[in-house]
């Protein structure tokens, strides 16, 4: 196993530590917990040991379903070891059912079903507020390349069937969610983390909201929402 070396980067609810292998990092997660750009702030209890078991029970199911990851393997209850990437700068939101931004934003009702994924794109800045972004602006600003995003879309459309399919054999139904992509040897590789954190999780029967929105809207039970994910997927209490 590669050592742990310096701390690179601290992030909202990661930090990145440099390894032995010029190839590999090691992610810690963190219990802190934001909302709104950080303007709301807080901690959920083993929030980053549950992110860290969620997170690599999804990179290893899209793994074996042939979406490339920069997931290696798990180190620890709050580290994975994962493959150096240079960021892209879009993040790139999956919509299946309207809610939050998208349900202000188009007058939709909460819950409405839509009638195919709707994918959104931000540009990656905690300075800008994440803004919302399109191809034109990609492109503007030299981003990636419209290679890279023709990647990227098959990779996120790919990776939303692969996760609704899963999950609603676990009675989870995924609402909507957050992908971000990076370069590793020129190879377009989806990072970051998929977790409640960055996924809207609701009940398939109850439609109870097992994700983050639970510390967003102020709602009872954030950990046990969590917790509930991830023993759902693994059984595991």
């Amino acid at each position: 196993m590669p050592k742990k070396l310096e701390q690179l980067h601290e992030g909202k609810a990661k930090r990145v530590y440099r390894t032995g292998d010029s190839g590999l990092y090691l992610v810690e997660f963190k219990d802190d917990a934001t909302a709104f750009n950080g303007a709301k702030k807080g901690t959920i209890l083993n929030k980053g040991v549950l992110n860290n078991r969620i997170s690599a029970v999804f990179f290893r199911l899209l793994e074996a379903r042939g979406i490339p990851t920069h997931f290696v393997a798990l180190v620890s209850d709050r580290e994975m070891l994962v493959k150096t990437l240079e960021i892209i700068m879009v993040e790139v939101v999956v919509r299946n059912i309207a809610a939050g931004s998208l349900a202000a934003r188009l007058g939709l009702q909460e819950g409405t079903v839509l009638p195919c994924p709707v994918l959104e794109y931000y540009y990656k800045s905690d300075e800008l507020g994440d803004p919302m972004i399109n191809d034109y602006h990609i492109k503007a600003l030299n981003l990636a390349t419209p290679a890279q995003m023709n990647k990227i879309n098959d990779l996120a459309l790919k990776t939303n069937e692969i996760l609704r399919e899963y999950l609603r054999d676990k009675d989870i139904e995924l609402v909507d969610f957050k992908l971000e992509f990076g370069l590793h040897k020129e190879e377009v590789l989806l990072g970051d983390e998929i977790s409640p954190d960055t996924c809207r999780l609701w009940d398939k029967k109850t439609f109870k909201k097992l994700d983050k929105d639970r510390f967003r809207r102020d709602l009872d039970n954030v950990e046990g929402a969590y917790e509930e994910v991830f023993k759902r997927l693994t059984g595991n209490n």
